[in-house]
């Protein structure tokens, strides 16, 4: 194919290897850190206590309308610099990129996944909440025994989904300098100046990745379906 090189992948096999454990570490920590929030969220935008709806609708609108680029520079160019302006700081606190891109993540995330369990919790009907009152359970144990068990399952599927798209999105880390997948091949390319065989093989192995992933969800989906 010309002069292009394509030995260079498998030179740089451990390195780009390293930078995908990065990428898969990220995505499941966001996803299990953005939906442990994201439930919280949801239970507090479903609270009959006015104040706290509010907050948790205004926060979860204010992710979902800026660019989640937009968050990671704000946060960690931005952050520190109000953190040294609030605290009195001689100095601005060194977050570090890799920190930063974990809080990041779990933050933005938090309101799509917020808004996939709020729509779990309402679709289990009002007699089963009911009927959980009737035996004498509190709100909390209502949510915790019988409520977000039937959620987490019917929305599994579309929690799956949210986290494929998630880990496409934590390609962008590569843009604070982190050696992710995304980053990691970047610099081999700029090192060897083979940016088309390096380019070309992260879409190869991003599209298997994420169509045999998408492929799983599917199925579960359709196992899902068959139980209910």
């Amino acid at each position: 194919m010309g002069d292009l090189d394509f030995d260079v992948i498998g030179r740089s096999l451990p390195y780009l290897a390293k930078g995908l454990q990065y990428t898969v570490q990220l995505t499941l920590a966001a996803a299990l850190g953005g939906t442990i929030f994201g439930t919280l969220l949801a239970m507090a935008r479903l609270s009959s206590f006015k104040p706290l709806a509010l907050g948790a609708a205004g926060y979860v609108n204010l992710m979902r309308s800026l660019p989640l680029l937009l968050v990671i520079f704000w946060f960690y160019f931005l952050v520190p610099v109000l953190a040294q302006t609030v605290m009195g700081w001689e100095r601005p606190p060194q977050i570090g990129a890799e920190r930063s891109a974990y809080i990041t993540f779990i933050m933005f995330e938090a309101a799509y996944f917020c808004e996939i369990m709020r729509a779990g919790i309402q679709s289990i009907s009002r007699g089963q909440v009911g009927a959980a009152y009737a035996v004498g359970l509190t709100y909390w144990q209502a949510m915790k025994l019988v409520i977000l068990p039937q959620a987490f399952r019917n929305m599994l599927p579309v929690l799956l989904t949210q986290s494929i798209i998630l880990f496409q999105d934590v390609s962008l880390v590569s843009l604070l300098n982190v050696t992710d997948f995304v980053g990691a091949a970047v610099k081999i390319a700029q090192r060897d100046s083979r940016i088309v065989e390096m380019y070309l093989f992260v879409a190869i192995v991003y599209f298997i990745l994420c169509y045999t992933l998408s492929f799983m969800v599917k199925q579960l989906q359709r196992k899902i379906a068959i139980v209910r």
